[in-house]
């Protein structure tokens, strides 16, 4: 008779799922899932709506990444009033850049510090009550301390963007409502009352060492943990292929390298897209129409970026990138702990970025706003920090959404993290006489590589599988009904 183990919830990630693995009598694994049991619908109850409305409202899917929503929001609503990427103002391009950048930061720099940093410096075997963010600042003071403080300067760019740290309001239809002031951004160049943007860089640089040394000595787990062959989704500059965050090419590689999806413009996107279902999860399954279900899937986030791209615009990011790709020989990297890696050499990316764009003073004219012809159409596509994020509207001739369709970073990765809670399950679980606690956490940490926002992610168009339970005053359930 086969057994089930169950982990509920999955604990260091934002939002609510659990794991499921089918045992049978010899111990043997049958079958893992990783279920995302809750719904926000957000597709069907923005409709009817006011287009300029989507870029506040969908920012509500998250507080962890409103930013990137906003943005995504903000440029398929360019399009309606015939605003193309490119045809933004340049201040109003740079400003917006600087918003995503200080999102990137803050993001990745909670992941790593508060999620992710106690699997790595305690081992998946540590005792729960350790393995989080206060155990590492008890542990690590340091390196707690500058996760922290990193954190905060990302979120003070939003903030004096944005006008908040979480739901601000920087975009409006064909650009931003206001710019910055000199004392704002001097604020963070010159550091008398928080590390600056310098100290950021040489922070980042810092965190690089520290996990390019903890590779160097746990490089047999690192390598094989979770790893498995997939393909990999993200933007590319327009021009040259470099890692792109904000604007650019769609383009996709194979575990091999080979490109699946040639640098495609994002508002063609559903012409090579499909996503499918499963009963036993609310979250989505996108892959590649010409390839199929089977292998059509993409992993994306930091290393799928790092995978697809050509290159990295700022020269310390490049350098650590280089460096990255030469534990695989220049080859395409399939390891799943490996992302961790690329969300520090991303780290540094955005704060090089932030101080190229605070010292321009571009971000401070007054010149915000472009018009052009209306449209009944768009679609906005950003690298989110957790991977490729899609926004597409439809809207009516009395300006009221008709349609919307989300494609969030956690959905491409749902089969990914899928395949490494199967890996965990079949390599570390499986024929296995006892199940330790640190068995299971390992599932976790395979989860959590991802990074996944499981709130953002479950947005599903059609009828919701549902289930009723009529209970009485003892407990006992007296009648179900299901609709699929």
């Amino acid at each position: 008779m086969s057994q089930k183990i169950v982990i509920d919830p999955v604990t260091r990630v934002e939002g609510h799922g659990k794991v499921t693995i089918q045992v049978d009598d010899n111990n043997k694994v049958t079958d893992a899932k990783f279920h995302i049991v809750e719904f926000r619908g957000f597709e069907r109850f923005i409709q009817g709506h006011p287009y300029w409305e989507a870029p506040v409202m969908v920012q509500r899917l998250c507080g962890i990444c409103p930013v990137s929503h906003h943005l995504a929001a903000a440029k398929a609503i360019d399009q309606i009033v015939g605003i193309d990427p490119k045809d933004l103002s340049i201040p109003a391009q740079k400003l917006r850049k600087l918003l995503h950048f200080g999102q990137v930061f803050q993001s990745h720099a909670l992941h790593f510090f508060y999620l992710a940093s106690p699997d790595l410096l305690f081992g998946a075997d540590a005792a729960p009550e350790k393995r989080n963010v206060v155990g590492v600042a008890t542990a690590y003071p340091e390196l707690a301390k500058k996760g922290i403080l990193m954190r905060k300067f990302g979120q003070e760019i939003i903030k004096m963007v944005a006008g908040k740290k979480i739901h601000g309001i920087a975009t409006i239809p064909g650009g931003v409502h206001k710019t910055v002031e000199d004392k704002e951004r001097q604020f963070f160049l010159d550091g008398k009352n928080m590390p600056n943007v310098d100290t950021m860089i040489e922070w980042s640089v810092e965190i690089i060492d520290f996990i390019k040394k903890y590779h160097q000595q746990h490089r047999v787990f690192l390598d094989t943990f979770a790893s498995y062959p997939s393909g990999h989704l993200g933007l590319v500059n327009k021009e040259t292929g470099f890692l792109e965050l904000y604007d650019g090419y769609l383009r996709a590689t194979d575990a091999q390298g080979n490109i699946t999806l040639n640098d495609i413009e994002s508002e063609d996107y559903n012409d090579y897209f499909y996503e499918s279902t499963e009963k036993w999860t609310y979250l989505k399954f996108p892959y590649l129409k010409h390839i199929g279900k089977e292998k059509g899937w993409n992993r994306v986030g930091p290393l799928a970026r790092i995978n697809v791209c050509d290159g990295i615009a700022t020269p310390l990011a490049e350098k650590e990138r280089k460096e990255f790709m030469e534990m695989t020989g220049g080859k395409t990297n399939n390891m799943t702990m490996y992302s961790h890696w690329a969300r520090l050499i991303e780290i540094l990316y955005a704060a090089e970025e932030m101080k190229h764009l605070l010292n321009d003073d571009d971000i401070l004219s007054k010149d915000l706003i472009r018009k052009g012809e209306r449209r009944k159409e768009g679609v906005g596509v950003i690298e989110a920090p957790r991977g490729t994020l899609i926004h597409h509207y439809e809207v009516d001739d009395k300006d009221r959404i008709t349609r919307c369709n989300l494609i969030v970073s956690t959905t491409h990765n749902n089969e990914p993290m899928n395949q490494a809670v199967k890996w965990v399950a079949q390599n570390e679980i499986s024929g296995k006489a006892k199940i330790t606690e640190g068995m299971l956490n390992q599932v976790e940490i395979a989860i959590r590589a991802y990074d996944p926002c499981l709130s953002c992610a479950t947005h599903a168009m059609g009828q919701m599988p549902l289930e009723v339970s009529i209970v009485d005053n003892q407990g006992i359930v007296i009648d179900r009904k299901y609709k699929e």
